[in-house]
């Protein structure tokens, strides 16, 4: 296998199965599917056991009980179970095109972890993507989805970049190269270095901060957001709170002061 696949999720099994079919026709198929199940009910489960036979490998599927947002806990679950030296992090609710996994191989280099980003949906073109839009690929056209309902901007020319055009535009692009958790990869062994996910850490940046910690560590990242690219489906955010954002980026401010790269509540525990 050349890499391990995390794919967060909870309680958005309709969204999770449009996901793993845009899994199931990439280019590359020698990667492991570790499902990373933040509490989900017996639905999720039906729909990855529905897919057992569609991959290369058997997919792993990591759930813990729910007691509310606990998506680092999980990760840091999933990320022991995974049996190869590459990790590649999404969610649930991200398509990805079919090169995505092999874009993220063709990228990856020691000392690198990899930045990708996403295209936006709102939920009229979400719920219109169907099983065999995703099979045709047509979802990732742009005029397809002027059709059902995404505006005209120039975002969406993200999704035609290809070869050395899409380098060009990952070079040419402002965005910060940042850990990103729908659209990232890196070795296992940086983030073993660095204690994993920070455990301490709700809903709000707690990817960002495990990239900070890991340019504490002397990572350097690379952007690939024209190259890999996916399709973020529209969904409510119940979880998210002032509070937990304000506390959040009080971590952050305090890990980049101080140069933390290892932190006490990551994967350790486990």
């Amino acid at each position: 296998m050349k890499l391990s696949l995390i794919i967060t999720t909870y309680n958005s099994e309709d969204w999770l199965q449009k996901v793993l079919v845009g899994y199931s026709i990439q280019t590359e198929q020698d990667f492991e599917v570790v499902i990373a199940d933040d509490g989900s009910n017996e639905k999720t489960k039906e729909v990855i056991d529905s897919f057992k036979n569609v991959f290369k490998y058997p997919i792993i599927h990591v759930w813990q009980e729910d007691q509310g947002f606990q998506k680092c806990k999980i990760l840091n679950k999933a990320i022991l179970k995974t049996t190869t030296d590459y990790l590649l992090f999404t969610d649930g609710d991200c398509i990805p095109r079919k090169d995505f996994v092999a874009q993220h191989l063709k990228h990856k280099e020691e000392g690198y972890f990899l930045s990708g980003g996403y295209f936006k949906l709102p939920m009229e073109t979400s719920q219109k993507i169907s099983l065999d839009i995703i099979k045709s690929q047509d979802c990732f056209s742009i005029s397809w989805l002027i059709k059902n309902g995404v505006p005209k901007t120039f975002k969406l020319s993200k999704l035609t970049k290809v070869g050395f055009f899409a380098a060009f535009m990952n070079w040419l692009t402002p965005t910060k190269r940042t850990f990103n958790g729908h659209n990232t990869s890196c070795f296992k062994a940086d983030l073993l270095a660095i204690n994993g996910f920070n455990e301490e850490m709700q809903y709000g940046g707690l990817d960002r901060e495990v990239g900070e910690r890991l340019f504490n560590l002397g990572l350097l990242s690379k952007q690939i957001r024209y190259s890999a690219v996916c399709l973020h489906l529209d969904h409510k955010r119940g979880y998210a709170s002032e509070e937990i954002w304000k506390k959040n980026h009080q971590i952050r401010e305090f890990n980049r002061k101080n140069k933390i790269i290892k932190i006490s509540k990551g994967i350790s525990q486990y």
